[in-house]
C-alpha cells in the first residue's frame, strides 16, 4: 500500500483557516471515500468536526477536476479516477481548546483528527505529513512542536515532512505552531521537550524542567520498577498559556494542556503555589494517560471507530485511576507534603459529596453514559450524575486501601496497573493490540493482588452507597471529617453565575431554594427588600443564620416570583484528613502508601 500524502498550511491565519491537502496515489477504483472523525479519543463527545471544513475540491493527477460528492455529514466520494487523487480543502481553526484546532497571527495548533481526511481502506498505509510556513516576515520566527517523527532532511521543530506509520498514528500526535518557549530534560534517559505558547513574564523553565522530571521518572518507575523504561522515545508537554484556561488531552507520545498564564512557575520565586501545584497535577494525570488509555486500554478502543460514540464502562479505571495518581504522585515524587496532598484529596471528597447524583448513578453507568450525560451536562447533573473522575478517584484509593490492609501492604493497586501494563499494555503498538474485556476486570484485580474484592466491586463500581473512607483510612492512622465553610453563612443550596445578576445555575436536591420552589434559571433581584447580583450574595447571607426566613424576590423568564426560603445550614466545603495516630504500625502503613 502507497503511503498518503498531506500538506497542511496556515494559508490565512487572520481568517483561521489551514489549507489541507491529502494526496493518495492508488484510490479506490469504485471511487476514493473521505472520513473525517466526529470525536477525538479522550474526550468523549460527538463534536462533529467536520462542520469547521469550509470548501472541499478533487483534482486528478493531471490537475483535473473530479467530481466529490459530501454522502454524510462527515463523509465524502470521489468519483473514479486513474492514478492519483487528491483533495485540497480549508480547515476552520478557532477552538482555542486542546481538542480541535486553532490559528491566528500569533499560534496555530491542531489536532489531526480535525484536519486530516482519512481515505478509507487506506488506514494502514504509511502516512507522510508536509507541515508549511505560512508566507511573510511577521512568521519567520515560527518553529514546530510535535512528537512525530521528522522524515530525513526535516530539522528538529522546523517546517518540513513529519511520518506516521497509519493514519491512527498521524491523529495522535498534536501540532503546535508559532514562537514558545522551549526547555528539554530527560527523564530515565528518555528526553522530554517542554513547549509553552503564549505570553508569560518571568517563565522559569528550569524548575518545570526539573519537577516535572520528578513526575515522570516516578511514573515510569512505577510501571517499570525493575528497568526503568519509558513507553516512548520521546515525549513532548505543549502548552498553551492564556489568561483563564484549564484542561489537557494525553496522547500516545505527547500531551496539550492549556493553563492560566498564571499558574506558571515565575523566576526567583521558590513558593508552590496552588496554581502551579494544580498545573502540575494536570502534566502528572496527562502523562499517567500515557500507559493508562494510550496502551492500557478498553476493548472497544482497540481499534477507535471514529465515526461513531465508542460505549464503555470502564472510564472509572482508565480516567479515576489516573485522576487518583496524578495528586498521589506529587507527594512520592517529594513535590508536595503529605498534608498538601490531604488537602487535595478532601477537596475531591466534598466536591464528590456535595451531588446527590452519586446516590443515584454509578461510576459504571457514568463511564458508559458520558457521551450524552458527563459531555453534556446541563442544570439538574448535580442530582443526576456523578463524574467517572472525581467519585473514581476515590474508587481507586478504595482499591488501593483496601489491598494494602488486607495484604498488610505487601500488594497495592500499583501492582494492579502492573500487571494490565505487562498484560495489555507494553506491547501494544509493537503486534495486534488488545484491550481489556469488561468482564475481565475484577479476575484481574483478584490475580494481581490476591485481595478479596467482590464486595468492593459490588458497592463502588456498581453501586451508589457512599463509600467507607472512614473505615478504610483508619488502619493508615488517618482521620477524616467534614469541614463547614469557615464564614459559618447559611447558604441557599444553589450554585450562583457570577456576574451582575444573580442567576441560579444549579438548585440541589432537597435545598432550601428547591424546597421554596426555585430553579435553575431564576434570576434573584432581591432578598427582604435588598438588591442581590452574584458578587453580593455571599456577603447579604453571611448576615443571616442558619434556619432563618428570608423573603427572594426572583425574575422566571419575564414573570416576577416572590418566595419565602428557610435557609440551609453551611455548606461543606471539603473533608479534612489528618494523620492523627501516630503509632508505628500506622505510621509506617501510612508511609508505604505515599512513598511506594
Amino acid at each position: 500500500m502507497k503511503p498518503i500524502r498531506y500538506t497542511i498550511v496556515p494559508k490565512q491565519p487572520a481568517a483561521h483557516l489551514f489549507e489541507v491537502t491529502v494526496t493518495v496515489a492508488d484510490p479506490d477504483p469504485a471511487g476514493q471515500r473521505f472520513m473525517l472523525p466526529v470525536w477525538i479519543p479522550g474526550s468523549y463527545m460527538v463534536r462533529e468536526f467536520a462542520r469547521n471544513i469550509v470548501t472541499l475540491r478533487a483534482v486528478n493527477e493531471a490537475g483535473r477536476k473530479v467530481r466529490v460528492e459530501k454522502t454524510d455529514k462527515h463523509t465524502w466520494q470521489a468519483a473514479p479516477v486513474k492514478g492519483a487523487l487528491t483533495l485540497r480543502y480549508e480547515v476552520y481553526a478557532w477552538d482555542l481548546s486542546v481538542r480541535a484546532a486553532h490559528l491566528d497571527d500569533t499560534t496555530g495548533f491542531f489536532n489531526g483528527t480535525s484536519v486530516f481526511l482519512s481515505p478509507l481502506g487506506h488506514e494502514e498505509a504509511q502516512c507522510v505529513v508536509d507541515i508549511q510556513k505560512p508566507e511573510g516576515a511577521a512568521y519567520r520566527n515560527w518553529r514546530v512542536a510535535t512528537a512525530l517523527p521528522e522524515v530525513r532532511g526535516t530539522k528538529r521543530y522546523g517546517f518540513g515532512e513529519y511520518r506516521a506509520q497509519n493514519y491512527d498514528e498521524l491523529i495522535d500526535h498534536p501540532v503546535t505552531l508559532g514562537e514558545f518557549a522551549l526547555a528539554t530534560f530527560k527523564a530515565h534517559g528518555v528526553p522530554h521537550d517542554i513547549v509553552i505558547a503564549g505570553r508569560v513574564i518571568g517563565l522559569d523553565m528550569a524548575r518545570l524542567s526539573a519537577d516535572l522530571k520528578r513526575i515522570c521518572e516516578a511514573q515510569i518507575a512505577l510501571f517499570e520498577p525493575k528497568s526503568k523504561k519509558a513507553p516512548v522515545d520521546r515525549y513532548v508537554f505543549m502548552t498553551q498559556a492564556v489568561t483563564d484556561g484549564y484542561g489537557g488531552l494525553e496522547h500516545r507520545a505527547s500531551t496539550a494542556l492549556i493553563c492560566n498564564r498564571g499558574d506558571l512557575p515565575v523566576e526567583g520565586r521558590e513558593a508552590l503555589t496552588e496554581g502551579y501545584r494544580t498545573y502540575l497535577g494536570l502534566c502528572s494525570h496527562e502523562y499517567f494517560h500515557t500507559w493508562n488509555v494510550k496502551r492500557i486500554k478498553p476493548a472497544v478502543f482497540a481499534p477507535y471507530d471514529l465515526s461513531v460514540e465508542n460505549y464503555t464502562s470502564l472510564l472509572w479505571l482508565f480516567e479515576g485511576f489516573t485522576s487518583y495518581y496524578d495528586d498521589l504522585i506529587l507527594v512520592r515524587s517529594g513535590l508536595i507534603s503529605q498534608d498538601d496532598y490531604f488537602g487535595m484529596l478532601g477537596k475531591v471528597i466534598g466536591g464528590v459529596q456535595r451531588g446527590s447524583g452519586r446516590l443515584k448513578q454509578t461510576v459504571a453507568e457514568s463511564s458508559f453514559d458520558a457521551w450524552v450525560k458527563y459531555y453534556r451536562q446541563d442544570e439538574n447533573a448535580p442530582n443526576a450524575i456523578v463524574s467517572y473522575y472525581t467519585k473514581g478517584s476515590l474508587v481507586a484509593l478504595a482499591f488501593d486501601l483496601t489491598i494494602r490492609a488486607q495484604t498488610n501492604n505487601r500488594k497495592s493497586l500499583d501492582d494492579v496497573m502492573r500487571l494490565l501494563w505487562q498484560r495489555f499494555g507494553r506491547d501494544f503498538y509493537r503486534g495486534k493490540p488488545v484491550g481489556v474485556d469488561e468482564g475481565e476486570i475484577e479476575a484481574l484485580f483478584a490475580e494481581a493482588t490476591g485481595a478479596k474484592l467482590a464486595e468492593l466491586f459490588a458497592e463502588a463500581v456498581h453501586g451508589t452507597r457512599d463509600l467507607p473512607l472512614d473505615t478504610l483510612l483508619a488502619p493508615f492512622g488517618v482521620d477524616i471529617a467534614p469541614e463547614l465553610d469557615k464564614n459559618g453563612k447559611p447558604t441557599l443550596g444553589a450554585r450562583v453565575r457570577g456576574g451582575a445578576d444573580c442567576t441560579l445555575a444549579a438548585v440541589h436536591d432537597d435545598s432550601a431554594a428547591q424546597k421554596a420552589g426555585l430553579s435553575a434559571g431564576d434570576v434573584l433581584i432581591a432578598l427582604d427588600g435588598l438588591r442581590v447580583t452574584g458578587s453580593n450574595l455571599d456577603g447579604l447571607l453571611a448576615r443571616y443564620q442558619p434556619g432563618a426566613k428570608v423573603e427572594v424576590h426572583a425574575f422566571r423568564r419575564d414573570e416576577l416570583r416572590t418566595t419565602q426560603v428557610k435557609l440551609d445550614g453551611p455548606e461543606v466545603a471539603r473533608y479534612k484528613l489528618t494523620a492523627s495516630d501516630k503509632r508505628p504500625a500506622a505510621r509506617k502503613a501510612r508511609e508505604r502508601w505515599l512513598a511506594s
